[in-house]
């Protein structure tokens, strides 16, 4: 029998609707059912394509003897951490506090007034290395709650106090200036695998945001050692099972420090950011490699992750069925000495294993192997590997497809929509920026209400019922941006404003300027979330300082570049300590510093030649955060169009930044050079 949450959105919740867990979803009926039965509510945290969540279920909420359990001693509440990044974030920070770490699932225990007493990730359904089984857990729960009610709401208590005084008050501070950049980089520099590429150990999270700033920096002062990060970066994940060698796209992150074996789910989200990152290195070195993984990274979103309505979908599963009825993680990526021969014949599956570093031993578990680049001597016949290639990724496809997970996140489609415009413009694929168009549609028509009020999340084209976040508002915004920059539509601009006017106006704190990642007239929570570092995607406060700054230059609005400034106060407060946390903002910051550059390009009549070379041109130039508008003579589509004339009757490029102007060029190659690139 299905519980309450067959009539929800999220593919992640209605995963558990079979389950026999009476599961409510996060609603104020809930905790009212739990203050009416006088029991405390299970919170229990996760999403689509996480391996332990589906472990968790599977051991536990399916189990009858659990869930009867459950039922009778608690109101149980599932949520689905991206669909309610909200509720996730203000529990997850209690549980960092408590315990020293997270993760999901996440396991929290709450008193009727939402107020957490207890955490924990992932339980066992028997006791194993140290930690208590589920039933354990449940039973301590229960008596404590029963026995020693008094010491449960203490605790509790103490734990909301303390979560309230952890308000940030950073907005109020200075912009970073040279000095705290100079200290980021020198973090960054100490922390750097220069064997391997990357930041720190395992497990090694691909730092898109990092490399953005790394490049931007790069673009500004002309620093070596910069670019050499981002560039071996880029190179090793590139080259690693990280990377899908086959069908592209990137996975969330390696167990290993050398990039081998992946933890196979693909976000979103990821992709999106390593699409651009690869693109602006391509731009930046004209490297063949940045080209081709931005183009299949690309490539992969609008093939396995685009929906019927033109959206992006949140996630590709890490386990897939196995061919033996069992779901396993990786099975649908993996490959073996044997299996390379059943596709390919023995003289090419002996090339491909050399190739691709297909190993009788394997990488991965069970003598299987994740699909590599090594570098190698010598040179291969590059027709034979691409028709390898192909003959592999079609023979994968008819192996059991890893699941999707569906729903379209605001947030990440602004991502997206960003990756996509600039990568089309760039390698002039006009099909990808329909796709970025297309998915930009999808967010006006379907997420925004007539108020430009912003919904998180969408399935099916069905509008789901939570608010959008500070990370919606702004990444969708920075999407917009940069469709205006590579289309020349103002209605683009125009949208990112309205969403700009509700982050001003709802989600900033007008005293300091810092910034919260849910609107005022938001559900309250036990702590209204605050959270300035970059993790997976940008912060909320990142991404707002950049689309703020990026809206000002096109359209001079000194009250947004206000906003932006007072928004960067926490970049130099942790730019400096903390810079693999903070890469959006201190990218950010590098446009701040160099402008950013506004440029203009006019010409006589739509779809001019010269008009096109030029406002290619100013594309593709590496100046940090440059916004630029294209247009004819007399349009009026997009502010820094007024007033620019054409000299000779030539199409003509006008560069501004601090209320300065260059002279105006009809000469690409001068705008080149004014531009970088």
């Amino acid at each position: 029998m299905a519980n309450r949450l067959a009539h929800e959105t999220s593919p992640y919740l209605l995963q558990h609707a079979e389950n026999p867990v009476d599961w409510w979803p996060w609603s104020a009926e809930a905790f009212e059912e739990a203050r009416r039965r006088g029991v405390p509510v299970l919170l229990s945290v996760g999403y689509s394509s996480c391996h332990w969540c589906h472990v968790m279920a599977h051991e536990s909420f399916e189990d009858t003897g659990t869930a009867e359990y459950l039922n009778t001693h608690f109101v149980n509440i599932k949520v689905d951490r991206e669909e309610r990044p909200d509720v996730d974030a203000v529990y997850m920070e209690a549980v960092q506090a408590a315990t020293g770490q997270g993760g999901w699932p996440m396991t929290v225990f709450l008193t009727p007034d939402a107020e957490p007493f207890y955490f924990g990730t992932y339980f066992p359904p028997a006791p194993r290395h140290g930690m208590p089984s589920f039933r354990q857990v449940l039973e301590g729960v229960r008596a404590a709650w029963a026995d020693r009610r008094d010491e449960v709401a203490e605790v509790a208590g103490r734990i909301v106090r303390d979560l309230a005084a952890r308000e940030l008050k950073y907005g109020a501070m200075d912009v970073p200036g040279e000095e705290e950049i100079a200290q980021a980089l020198l973090g960054l520099t100490r922390e750097y695998d220069a064997s391997r590429g990357g930041f720190g150990g395992a497990p090694k999270f691909p730092p898109s945001m990092v490399i953005e700033f790394l490049l931007r920096h790069h673009a500004r002062t002309g620093s070596e050692g910069a670019l050499q990060m981002a560039q071996d970066t880029c190179e090793r994940m590139a080259r690693g099972g990280i990377y899908d060698q086959l069908g592209g796209g990137f996975a969330r992150y390696s167990v290993d420090r050398d990039w081998v074996v992946p933890h196979f789910e693909k976000m979103l989200y990821d992709n999106a950011l390593l699409c651009r990152v690869y693109a602006h290195l391509w731009r930046a070195t004209g490297s063949e490699l940045a080209r081709r993984v931005a183009l299949e990274t690309a490539d992969f979103m609008v093939r396995e992750l685009r929906t019927n309505e033109g959206g992006f979908a949140s996630a590709l599963d890490a386990d897939s069925e196995d061919g033996s009825g069992r779901h396993v993680e990786g099975a649908y990526y993996v490959w073996t000495p044997d299996r390379l021969a059943e596709v390919l014949g023995d003289d090419d599956a002996q090339l491909a294993a050399h190739y691709f570093g297909v190993t009788e031993e394997g990488t991965f578990e069970h003598g299987q192997s994740v699909l590599q680049l090594p570098q190698h001597e010598g040179v291969f016949d590059a027709e034979r590997v691409e028709s390898i290639r192909r003959r592999l990724f079609d023979a994968r496809s008819t192996r059991p497809a890893p699941g999707r997970d569906d729903k379209v996140v605001a947030a990440w489609n602004g991502l997206a929509v960003a990756a996509l415009a600039e990568t089309g413009a760039y390698f002039e694929r006009p099909d990808l920026v329909e796709a970025a168009v297309a998915a930009a549609d999808l967010l006006v028509r379907v997420h925004l209400d007539d108020h430009a009020r912003l919904s998180r999340t969408s399935k099916d084209g069905q509008v789901g019922g939570n608010a959008g976040v500070l990370e919606d508002y702004a990444d969708v915004a920075e999407g917009f941006l940069a469709l205006a920059s590579v289309t020349g539509e103002g209605v683009w601009l125009a949208f990112a404003g309205f969403l700009l006017d509700h982050v001003l106006t709802s989600f900033t704190d007008e005293e300091s300027g810092a910034l919260y990642d849910t609107a005022a007239d938001a559900e309250r929570l036990i702590r209204r979330p605050q959270d300035p570092t970059d993790n997976a995607t940008p912060s909320g406060w990142s991404a707002a300082a950049g689309a703020l700054l990026g809206y000002a230059a096109h359209t001079g609005s000194e009250r947004h570049r206000t906003a932006a400034e007072r928004a960067l106060g926490v970049v130099k407060a942790l730019g400096p300590r903390a810079p693999r946390f903070i890469g959006w903002g201190l990218a950010t910051a590098e446009a701040l510093l160099d402008g950013p550059r506004e440029v203009a390009v006019v010409g006589p009549a739509a779809g001019h030649p010269g008009t096109k070379a030029l406002h290619r041109t100013a594309l593709l130039g590496t100046a940090p955060g440059a916004v630029v508008a294209v247009g004819t003579v007399d349009s009026d589509e997009l502010p820094l169009l007024a007033d620019r004339p054409l000299v000779g009757g030539e199409p003509t490029a006008y560069v501004c930044r601090n209320f300065t102007c260059d002279a105006p060029t009809t000469d690409a190659d001068r705008l080149r050079a004014v531009l970088g690139g």
